[in-house]
């Protein structure tokens, strides 16, 4: 890698979670490929105005291992997380009435598409700057390998989806923008069980650098008490702010980055 040893991601405005959540909201399309309903639209405020990304908790389709109508607030949750740590990984997300109801209102992001943190490659390879990640079979019997980018943005992904027990980090849920990497569908996360899947294990069982160290120490002290606790009692339950704390003093005492468990399938489907 050869980002800095200080390597921070640019912290988020305020003003635009403000507008967010104050502004008016106009839907302008659907992304239909979502799997639940997702909205693209424009939130304004006098001359002011951004591009977001609304999820109605109306359009949550119900899973079997997550509470009905928990999503939004889920994805609000990760997003307070990830700024309380400096982390900074989640684009500006509120919870805000649209018209379609109450839901997940989340900046829009362009990515650059020649910056993908995941690529597919002949089986066996693994080019300098990426790790392999899983062979597999693509269509037509093709044997491939799953490989991901080895950069500190990347990897500062991989801790927080820890800390917050991503259960669906896919590949397509990465947005490389201006010289960092942000995350997005945040919606299973928080699990009181352990339900990590995630294509970003290339640093399964590294040890902690110091900074991240530090990151995690100062959150733990923020998720003991302190308004963030607060915040977050309104999004997610009281065992799963618990769930948040075991994890930390699991990643603090083994002082190393997570590895895949024997419980779960370790890898989300599908992983792009």
């Amino acid at each position: 890698m050869t980002e800095p040893a200080a390597w921070r991601t640019p912290a988020v405005d305020p003003a635009d979670t403000d507008l967010l959540a104050r502004g008016t909201l106009e839907v302008e399309g659907r992304l239909v490929e979502a799997s639940n309903g997702t909205f693209y639209g424009k939130v304004s405020d006098g001359s002011r105005s951004v591009a977001c990304v609304y999820k109605p908790v109306s359009g949550e389709r119900p899973l079997w291992d997550f509470p009905d109508g928990t999503l939004a607030g889920r994805e609000r949750a990760a997003f307070l997380v990830s700024e309380a740590a400096g982390w900074h990984v989640v684009p500006p997300t509120v919870l805000a009435d649209g018209p379609f109801g109450p839901g997940m209102v989340q900046q829009w992001v362009d990515v650059d598409p020649a910056l993908s943190q995941i690529a597919v490659a002949p089986a066996g390879a693994q080019p300098e700057g990426w790790f392999a990640v899983v062979d597999a079979v693509a269509a037509g019997g093709r044997e491939v390998t799953l490989l991901h980018r080895d950069s500190l943005p990347l990897r500062a992904i991989a801790l927080f989806d820890a800390v917050v027990n991503n259960a669906d980090r896919k590949g397509g849920h990465l947005l490389p923008v201006d010289g960092t990497v942000l995350g997005c569908d945040h919606g299973l996360t928080f699990h009181v069980e352990d339900k990590l899947r995630t294509v970003l294990w290339g640093w399964a069982g590294d040890p902690l650098r110091d900074d991240e160290r530090q990151r995690l120490e100062d959150l733990s002290l923020q998720v003991a008490a302190g308004p963030l606790v607060s915040a977050l009692s309104d999004l997610i339950s009281a065992d799963e702010i618990e769930g948040i704390q075991e994890r930390l003093d699991v990643l603090l005492r083994t002082g190393t980055m997570p590895e895949p468990g024997d419980r779960w399938p370790t890898i989300p489907w599908p992983p792009m």
